[in-house]
């Protein structure tokens, strides 16, 4: 954990140090974000190694594309700061919904770093569809991918967590269709889905705790991604109808997840823990 002298310890006399910004340092930490070959994963990805952490993106995909390559590359050219050493990107392909091989991805981080502080669950399927049409198929596609593989990774990601004594951050990327409905959109399996994280999340936050392991969730609202650019594409005016469900008339962008997955990844958020942060330009709260 890093220094903290707070309002108490400077009365006390402690020697000024820039305590506040080095609790957002992840200086020595290793994490896995999954669905991190593209999208929001690999921004949450690029976030923690900006911030010193040894990031491994785990996808489907049996490589990395160029964009992902363009990312690590970017990240060995950071310049280190404060003693810091800099962090770097790794790739890993697997199924996030195979229990066996997730416990052994996570063993084989911990093989080659010594240790696994931070996992964000993030991989996920988004599909519409009426729902008194929607195929069973479809709708247990989803839920394995967006449900059961979140339970997976942080129960893989925990278990490491347990076993080394280490007070970990584990992150479920949920969304606010788990907690409110979209007007206009039919997504009952997708939103299903997303409720069950949010519930996870509490869940496990409360089993976990007595061990020093935190779980939270982060629930993007309306965020402009590739698989939403293919939707504004496939229905013209669908950006400009959505925008118009929040507060601030907008989608928000990718890189203002950032923030918030730094914050609970790290020493900032040290008492938080059992909380769904909704970063939605407001739409939650009209």
């Amino acid at each position: 954990m890093q220094p903290r002298p707070g309002v108490d310890t400077v009365l006390a006399g402690a020697s000024p140090t820039r305590s506040a910004v080095a609790l957002f340092s992840l200086g020595g930490r290793v994490a896995l974000v999954t669905g991190a070959h593209r999208g929001i994963g690999l921004e949450i990805a690029l976030a923690l190694a900006e911030a010193y952490a040894v990031v491994y993106c785990l996808d489907i995909q049996a490589e990395p594309n160029n964009a992902w390559l363009m990312v690590q590359d970017f990240v060995g050219h950071l310049p280190a700061l404060d003693g810091e050493k800099s962090g770097r990107l790794e790739y890993i392909s697997a199924d996030v919904r195979d229990q066996k091989a997730m416990w052994a991805v996570l063993e084989d981080i911990v093989a080659r770093e010594g240790r696994i502080d931070i996992c964000v669950a993030n991989a996920g399927i988004y599909a519409v569809g009426d729902c008194l049409d929607y195929p069973v198929e479809d709708f247990q596609k989803m839920l394995d991918v967006n449900t059961l593989g979140a339970f997976v990774t942080a129960q893989a990601a925990g278990r490491q967590m347990v076993r080394l004594g280490t007070p970990g951050s584990i992150i479920l990327t949920a969304s606010i269709s788990g907690s409110i409905t979209n007007p206009g959109l039919h997504s009952v399996a997708y939103s299903t889905s997303k409720a069950a994280v949010t519930q996870m999340a509490r869940s496990m936050a409360c089993e976990l705790a007595p061990k020093g392991i935190r779980v939270n969730s982060i629930s993007p609202g309306y965020i402009v991604t590739d698989m939403t650019r293919v939707s504004f594409l496939a229905t013209p005016g669908l950006e400009e109808k959505l925008s118009t469900q929040n507060p601030m008339g907008r989608f928000g962008r990718m890189d203002e997840l950032r923030g918030i997955a730094l914050y609970l990844a790290s020493d900032a958020s040290t008492f938080c823990t059992g909380s769904d942060i909704k970063v939605d330009g407001g739409q939650c709260a009209w």
